[in-house]
């Protein structure tokens, strides 16, 4: 028996969708019945997804931190399949190694795309939303927007931040039926992390051992959230955290034999 087509009708924009999470949540809104516009700037690997998605998914070059390309990303999918009703705001970036060693120029490059550029996805998606009577605004955040990471001053402060206004925009929207929540993913197996250095993935998989479900998430975990927050099943949340992480900010793991 097939699973429910849980999205039917609806239609969503997904950034960083060329790739990693934001492919994954992709798939996941296709499989449950949404037409999806695949946004990134990455137009090889987004149009690629987007034609392995089949006819319920069309490519469109987004910069997240350019408002005229939001406006034209919105225009977009309304044009193409007739309204917006999910966004999840899910590009992002980030820097490391302390405070010192971090430039000006990182430090505003990262709060560009994972603050402003979730502010200005969520500005230009009312107006549509409205339209269609509502609907959901799902920001990915992160667990580094929950409790603090050293050395990651600039990216923790970012995933705070989005944090912090999802609570804002689902005060602010509650009552004009758009639903504002935000995820907040674990360590997740993605492209971007299979590449980091040896020295990364050690420290990586020491994490993991202090977890309760020891191994690292999947692009799907997310896209399941992603799915639920996006449908009608989660319509009396908003303002919500909902955190995907293998328990790794349940608090420190103690093996049950050294009690």
């Amino acid at each position: 028996m097939s699973e429910p087509a849980r999205l039917d009708g609806k239609i969503a924009l997904v950034t960083g969708g060329a790739r990693g999470i934001g492919e994954g949540i992709a798939r996941g809104f296709v499989r449950h019945g949404a037409q999806v516009l695949v946004c990134d700037i990455n137009v090889e690997q987004g149009e690629a997804t987007a034609r392995d998605l089949g006819p319920a998914a069309v490519f469109f070059r987004l910069d997240a931190t350019d408002p005229e390309s939001w406006e034209a990303a919105v225009a977009f999918a309304m044009e193409r399949f007739g309204g917006l009703d999910i966004l999840v705001n899910n590009a992002g970036t980030g820097t490391g190694g302390g405070i010192e060693r971090e430039t000006l120029s990182e430090h505003r490059r990262v709060l560009d795309l994972n603050l402003t550029g979730v502010w200005l996805g969520m500005r230009a998606a009312l107006r549509a939303m409205d339209a269609r009577g509502g609907g959901s605004i799902i920001n990915i955040s992160s667990i580094d927007g929950i409790v603090g990471v050293e050395g990651l001053s600039t990216y923790v402060g970012s995933k705070f931040a989005v944090t912090g206004m999802t609570r804002s925009l689902a005060l602010e929207l509650g009552e004009r039926g758009i639903r504002v929540n935000s995820i907040h993913p674990g360590i997740i197996e993605t492209p971007l992390v299979q590449a980091g250095p040896p020295a990364s993935q050690e420290r990586l998989d020491k994490a993991i051992a202090r977890q309760p479900i020891k191994r690292r998430g999947t692009p799907e975990d997310i896209a399941n959230a992603a799915v639920f927050l996006a449908s009608d099943e989660s319509s009396y949340c908003t303002g919500s955290q909902l955190v995907v992480d293998g328990g790794h900010t349940a608090g420190p793991y103690r093996d049950p034999m050294d009690i």
